[in-house]
């Protein structure tokens, strides 16, 4: 038997495939035929499904035609028998599809639907293999999540000739799709159109051993209202025939550019990516900057103009602060949408290379909605993107992680105490608002993160996945420290970018590079950490119950036999006072607690609790009075229910005066601000 050795530079890893000689010949010559191209280090993920698209827009009937080919090189040991396609434009085909059926009326988009007749389609018109066999005839929708026989958003195609391990299969596939009118995340509304999920897209097979994954399958979900997608990495070559007034921003690099008649065809590519994503307008202003390597592109309408420095600045601070703590940004363009007023139901959106975000020109420029979506969107290209975890089956990978990132990047350039909202007198920092968000919510134990999105039946979604997993990341950084948590999220970038890991794979991380030591020390017990947030609905609240300093005077009662009551004058000058300390734990979640103690003299202990036991006490004798008692006076537990109860003073502080007036004027000031919003 041979062996083929496989090293990926850019990825770090070597696979080794034995191959029988004969039975797969063909497979041999060529992988040796690619050899030197993967040797060279070029490709940065595996390129299972690659696309070469020619489309053509039709602006009058609202209308796309597409022809594909695809090739898909099989990354499993097995023979595969299949293939599985997204058609996500029939979630809006009728009010049956599943994406109705979860109960999303959509509010005001829904009404194109119905009042407009904005329904839309995707149908696959022809599916040829490479020996011109027509496998559409054989094909039929399925339902792998709810069984739901009227929804069209999975079509099932069998191959007339199974895919061999380690081989390829090309396909050439004709299909046309009727746009839908504003419906979320993509479509049109006037003259501005937004492309997202579009396309007969393949679903991912996974191989053994890739995520949950025992023997190998298709995981193509349905398209449901929550939870976004999850594709396979491959290279991309799209041909768009448009308006020749229309000025387009699209996934990846523009390459070639032709006027034919009244049309302008442009041509993309883009490498080692989970999907393609374009918007057209003959409105756009297009604006260009350089970071780096990268081209920075910026589409957004007239009187958007004095967004444009706040974008791009933005932009560059993602760029800068996720290079340095977590990983390189590895393509050679990042495009900006701002879309319209009209536009707004594909605003706050990140798809490869392309991001779209959402401004109002009556915000005050102390609002950081801009910044914030454009740095909340361009995170998600290190997880959605790059790592690309499972979107749908484990939300909280990638958008809580953005979430947390977003916070770190905010807080850094803007200050932790104002880096959402910083005008009239309002002061809002992002983590504040991820809090609030979090906490005010009426059921925050409603879930935990291991709900699948679709899951997620009566709220809980943007809360757990988004704001509970923050809240879970910041806490680990202030129990293991800034420097050990960026260690920890590079090394799991690193190993697991371009490969689809899942839940487990992250925990691994830590659990493998946390020593035992270092753990002690802490006193965290790391899997009960794990177990209780991620796949535990606990809760985290720390209370100082008491203070209280007693008089210790000399020995009384009968002390010397039973003649005489006695009290002996014993009161040494370091132990007048016995002063005790008492914490409860008010919450389910078990965490290590700093406490710091200080004394009448101003002197100060510091320790950690292993914060296990429902209530524990601090012991003192000296002459020094215990006068305050601080939990977690760094904020370390960013889970933590109520700061409030943290402290505990024995000394009357006349400050909150002070702060009660400021909450006071804070409060009209809001209050001002939303009355001018109405």
């Amino acid at each position: 038997m041979n062996f083929i050795v496989h090293k990926n530079k850019a990825t770090s890893y070597i696979r080794v495939v034995i191959i029988k000689p004969k039975k797969y010949l063909g497979v041999v010559l060529c992988l040796l035929m690619s050899f030197p191209f993967i040797v060279l280090g070029q490709a940065l993920s595996p390129r299972t499904a690659n696309y070469k698209m020619d489309i053509s827009l039709d602006v009058e009937n609202k209308m796309i035609s597409g022809i594909t080919e695809l090739v898909w090189n099989n990354p499993s040991t097995n023979e595969v028998n299949d293939m599985q396609f997204h058609l996500y434009y029939n979630a809006f085909k009728n009010s049956e599809s599943t994406f109705f059926k979860n109960g999303n009326s959509l509010g005001f988009i829904g009404k194109n639907i119905e009042e407009e007749c904005g329904w839309s389609y995707s149908e696959i018109l022809s599916i040829k293999d490479e020996e011109d066999h027509e496998l559409i005839n054989s094909s039929k929708f399925i339902a792998p999540d709810d069984g739901n026989t009227k929804d069209q958003t999975v079509l099932w195609v069998p191959l007339d000739k199974a895919v061999s391990p380690m081989g390829s299969v090309k396909l050439k596939i004709l299909w046309k799709a009727k746009i839908p009118k504003a419906m979320i995340r993509t479509g049109y509304n006037q003259d501005y159109y937004f492309f997202a999920q579009w396309f007969p897209k393949l679903g991912v097979y996974e191989p053994a051993g890739m995520r949950y994954e025992k023997n190998g399958a298709w995981n193509c979900h349905q398209y449901h209202s929550s939870g976004e997608y999850y594709g396979e990495f491959g290279n991309y070559d799209v041909s768009l025939t448009i308006p020749d007034n229309f000025i387009v921003a699209a996934t990846g690099y523009l390459v070639d550019e032709k006027n034919i008649e009244n049309k302008k065809i442009y041509r993309f590519k883009a490498e080692d990516v989970i999907d393609f994503t374009w918007s057209v307008s003959p409105q756009f202003l297009k604006f260009e900057k350089k970071w780096k390597d990268v081209n920075l592109q910026l589409y957004t309408y007239p009187g958007h103009e004095i967004f444009v420095d706040r974008y791009f600045n933005s932009a560059i601070q993602s760029l800068e602060y996720l290079d340095e703590h977590v990983g390189k940004y590895p393509y050679s363009t990042l495009s900006i949408v701002d879309p319209p007023i009209h536009g707004l139901f594909t605003g706050g959106m990140e798809y490869p290379t392309l991001i779209s975000s959402v401004s109002f020109t009556f915000f005050p420029s102390g609002v950081k909605t801009p910044e914030t979506l454009v740095v909340h969107e361009f995170v998600h290209q290190y997880f959605m993107q790059m790592v690309s975890n499972h979107e749908q089956d484990e939300p909280w990978m990638d958008e809580g992680f953005t979430t947390y990132y977003e916070g770190r990047i905010l807080d850094h350039y803007y200050g932790s105490k104002t880096s959402l909202i910083d005008t009239w007198g309002i002061q809002i920092g992002n983590g504040e608002f991820n809090r609030l968000e979090f906490w005010s919510k009426a059921n925050p134990k409603i879930a935990d993160n291991s709900y699948k999105a679709r899951d997620f039946k009566h709220g809980g979604y943007s809360p757990i996945a988004y704001n509970k997993t923050a809240m879970m990341l910041k806490t680990l950084e202030g129990l293991l420290g800034v420097e050990k948590m960026d260690e920890l999220m590079k090394k799991y970038f690193e190993e697991w970018k371009f490969k689809h890991p899942c839940g487990l794979d992250f925990i691994s991380i830590f659990k493998d590079n946390l020593s035992a030591e270092f753990l002690a020390q802490k006193k965290l017990n790391l899997s009960r950490f794990f177990d209780q947030v991620l796949y535990g609905s606990f809760v985290c609240d720390y209370k100082v119950e008491s203070i209280d300093n007693y008089s210790v005077g000399g020995s009384k009662g009968y002390l010397n036999g039973i003649d005489d009551c006695e009290i002996e004058n014993l009161i040494k000058e370091d132990s007048s006072y016995k002063s005790v300390v008492v914490i409860n734990r008010l919450g389910e979640l078990i965490l290590p607690v700093d406490v710091l103690i200080s004394y009448e003299d101003g002197s100060q202990t510091n320790y950690i609790w292993d914060g296990e036991k429902r209530s524990t006490e601090f012991v003192s004798f000296g002459t020094n009075k215990i006068v305050k008692v601080q939990l977690d006076e760094d904020r370390k537990l960013n889970l933590e229910q109520n700061f409030i109860n943290n402290t505990l003073n024995t000394k009357k502080s006349r400050s909150y005066r002070k702060y009660t007036s400021k909450f006071k004027v804070g409060m009209q000031h809001l209050l001002d601000f939303l009355n001018y919003l109405s």
